[in-house]
């Protein structure tokens, strides 16, 4: 069975080497859908794959840092990205460009990682992230799978390579939250919301 939960963000960004003049050379926002699918053939003590209460906890923090901030492509410029770094408090340095593929593969990377760290509580069995969609406008949308996000003819996403700034940091429930995402720590699961 498969649930899916959409969340939304604001994001500016420039996409670097795409085809498009005004993409690749002039900031611009998009306002994003990201869809979660989970998937699971069992249910939970509640009769649920995954309560979607849970999802609006870390799922939501992953998803909300993007939010209002700008993605920066930490290849691009070092002036610009000192510029942007200065001028912005919410920012995020990705190790790839912030295409709407790329979204895709770098909230899949970070959601499954979150996931495989979760002690459920609740019964939940066999839960694994099946897709991520990255709308960026209402026509226009790329879908990620396992495959994607860790294929070996794309380049890697790598949680070490992303860098959030101090003021995303500081709204998270646990201002160490990505660095126990990268490390041993485990995530558990309240039991009740």
């Amino acid at each position: 069975m498969i649930i899916r939960k959409i969340f939304s963000f604001e994001n500016a960004h420039i996409v670097r080497f795409c085809t498009s003049k005004r993409c690749k050379t002039s900031i611009h926002g998009h306002s994003y859908k990201v869809e979660i699918l989970l998937q699971s053939k069992y249910l939970d003590n509640g009769g649920m794959v995954y309560d979607f209460g849970l999802l609006k906890q870390e799922i939501r923090q992953i998803i909300d840092s993007f939010d209002h901030s700008i993605s920066l492509y930490k290849d691009d410029d070092k002036e610009y990205l000192k510029d942007m770094k200065k001028h912005s408090k919410r920012w995020v340095c990705l190790p790839l460009n912030a295409s709407a593929e790329n979204f895709c593969r770098i909230f899949f990377v970070l959601i499954d990682t979150l996931l495989n760290k979760t002690i459920m509580q609740n019964g939940e069995k066999g839960v694994k992230l099946y897709s991520v969609i990255v709308h960026e406008t209402s026509t226009s949308y790329a879908q990620g799978f396992f495959d994607d996000a860790y294929s070996d003819v794309l380049p890697k996403v790598n949680l070490d390579e992303i860098e959030f700034s101090d003021e995303i940091k500081s709204e998270w429930s646990d201002e160490n939250f990505f660095e126990n995402l990268k490390g041993d720590y485990k995530f558990i699961n309240k039991k009740e919301l």
